[in-house]
């Protein structure tokens, strides 16, 4: 267990670490959900799809253990009317 100052105990996190991407396996996917964090003044609801990316990819490259996407609370997704996937055409 670590500690901290001020004597407070550090948990850590539920689903444990997971290592970083040292090979950038995952980088683009990374920098485009980041990317869309930032020009949607941190609205992570709708930067869905390219979490979902994102943690696919981190899961197929070995970098995060694999998990159900609904146990990661993707379970309720959220649509947009002005998104383009859910435009028919």
């Amino acid at each position: 267990m670590a500690f901290i100052r001020g004597g407070g105990a550090v948990t850590p996190p539920l689903k444990g670490s997971f290592p970083l991407d040292h090979k950038a396996e995952c980088k683009s996917s990374m920098k485009e959900f980041l990317l869309c964090l930032k020009t949607n003044s941190n609205e992570h609801h709708k930067c869905q799809k390219l979490s979902k990316e994102y943690l696919t990819c981190r899961m197929q490259k070995g970098l995060m253990a694999d998990e159900d996407l609904d146990e990661l609370g993707f379970k309720h997704t959220v649509k947009f009317a002005n998104d383009p996937e859910n435009v028919a055409g």
